[in-house]
């Protein structure tokens, strides 16, 4: 049985970040929400709180009984964590004289202490928080300080029980990492078991006896999710199988017969459902982009119905969901930013069950994983590609025209980034087709044509990003290729907005 930590979430931005170190250390861990601890699961080896939105002493604060907890598994808090703990055990908990955020440094730790092993002197930490613990009970140790925060960290005295006011999964916090394995491998005693053969191994067992001899139908996107969900269902199932692949009319340029090329060396059972028509007609005149979404999800949904029930006794529904999509589904403020770009209605509507073998994985574990099986690799460094293709990149209504000057356009500036060999440094790149016509010269004539935005992002997660910062000899070729070469097009710009506050899309 697989060992895990587990993480309680009380609705931090960066509680994500926390799993994602725990996962980095080759340790199972998963999210789950404040309340939900769970019960009888011999396989739990701690717990961590993550930070909150909320202050402890708000009447709206996520509380949860830790009594059963206690005592049974080793716990850090974080933030939050880390003053819920001190809070309901008789500290205080007050408002700091100045928001404390950013950057800062331990001036002094315990350096016996087992969460502070190979932590160097004076380290850097990050702080993120409103609040700060000014008094502890008595059976609670202050076991590090900043120049600012008196118990940055502290520990019940005869417990397993620690709290950090700082934050060691950010990357600003340089021993934040070493701290996480103190507590993950030196204090739960995780033996670091987890890696992409072990979790291949136990899957395809575990899709095996899942569904058995029965038939299963697979979505396909082109993208990396299901490409490798793929791949690891026909491991298991083999020819029981099916997968379709349907070009909604807005995928990159040749993208259709490029994808189907690829399922088919990879020797995957699968349709090729050509419907850009049905789209094109279906989203003629809309120009609002949560309407575009929910068109092209229903239209696919359409599609994959119909082709689906031309398989005979298909009983499963196999998706390329990932933990990260997984987590917003549990979302604990109920917050919905835009749309989720997977399948949803579709298991209903068909009346089949659900089979979602990456539902445990982040992003780049979904890589690992489709290097391990051999994958190749122009598929699996895919960079993400929107659910609803160009049509969230092409900002106003949509028509076969302006989807083709937004393919040509795109296709030349990621080719481009291969060919700089910058694309592998990028997390994510695309074209934006801007609703502005711009004066301009070609020729010795005067035309009014159609501009563009280039898109080019660094990012670890998705969570937060950065604009790539190319260089300006790539930018200059890029956009003298994409005028001199892209009918309709005379004006190149580019994007350099970080998230937040932009998102990467623009719709």
């Amino acid at each position: 049985m697989q060992e895990k930590i587990i993480i309680l979430d009380f609705g931090s931005q960066t509680t994500q970040l926390i799993g994602r170190r725990v996962r980095e250390l080759d340790t199972y861990c998963e999210i789950v929400p404040y309340n939900k601890f769970p019960k009888n699961d011999p396989t739990v080896k701690g717990v961590i709180l993550s930070g909150s939105p909320f202050s402890v002493y708000d009447e709206a604060a996520f509380k949860v009984d830790l009594s059963e907890i206690r005592g049974k598994y080793p716990i850090l808090g974080i933030c939050y964590g880390a003053q819920f703990i001190a809070y309901t055990n008789g500290g205080t908990v007050e408002p700091a004289n100045t928001r404390e955020y950013g950057r800062a440094h331990l001036s002094s730790f315990c350096k016996d202490n087992v969460l502070f092993k190979g932590v160097s002197e004076n380290s850097q930490v990050w702080m993120s928080h409103g609040d700060t613990i000014t008094s502890i009970p008595s059976n609670f140790k202050t076991i590090a300080s900043t120049d600012k925060v008196k118990i940055a960290a502290y520990q019940i005295e005869n417990e397993q029980v620690w709290g950090v006011q700082f934050h060691p999964e950010v990357y600003h916090s340089v021993d934040g990492t070493q701290m996480l394995k103190n507590f993950v491998v030196d204090v739960c005693g995780c033996k670091q078991d987890w890696s992409p053969a072990s979790f291949i191994e136990s899957t395809v067992a575990d899709l095996k006896k899942q569904l058995g001899n029965d038939k299963v139908v697979l979505g396909l996107s082109g993208g990396v999710d299901s490409s490798v969900a793929a791949v690891l269902l026909n491991k298991a199932i083999g020819e029981n199988l099916t997968c379709i692949f349907v070009n909604n009319g807005v995928l990159r340029k040749n993208e259709f017969k490029n994808v189907m090329n690829d399922y088919e060396c990879l020797g995957l059972n699968v349709i090729g459902v050509d419907a850009s028509e049905k789209f094109f007609s279906e989203l003629a005149g809309i120009s609002e982009p949560e309407q575009k979404r929910k068109i092209i999800g229903k239209g696919f949904i359409d599609v994959f119905d119909e082709e689906a029930h031309k398989i005979k006794d298909v009983k499963w529904l196999a998706q390329g969901t990932i933990y990260p999509d997984c987590i917003e589904s549990l979302s604990i403020t109920g917050t919905v930013i835009k749309s989720h770009h997977n399948v949803g209605g579709l298991p209903e509507k068909m009346n089949l069950k659900l089979c979602e073998p990456l539902r445990l994985l982040f992003k780049d574990e979904v890589r690992r994983v489709g290097r391990e099986m051999g994958m190749p690799e122009h598929l699996i460094g895919r960079h993400p590609f929107p659910g609803p293709g160009l049509a969230v990149r092409i900002l106003g209504d949509i028509t076969p025209e302006k989807v083709r000057i937004l393919q040509d356009a795109d296709d030349i500036f990621i080719q481009g980034l291969r060919d700089w060999g910058l694309y592998d440094q990028v997390w994510q790149a695309g074209v934006i087709l801007l609703p502005v016509q711009s004066v301009g010269v070609m020729g010795d004539e005067r035309t009014y044509e159609r501009a563009v935005a280039l898109r080019a992002v660094t990012s670890t997660d998705a969570m937060t990003a950065d604009w790539a910062h190319l260089p300006y000899e790539f930018l200059g070729k890029i956009s003298n290729d994409i005028i001199n070469k892209v009918k309709g097009v005379n004006r190149v710009t580019y994007d350099i907005s970080s998230k937040p506050p932009a998102t990467i899309e623009w719709e």
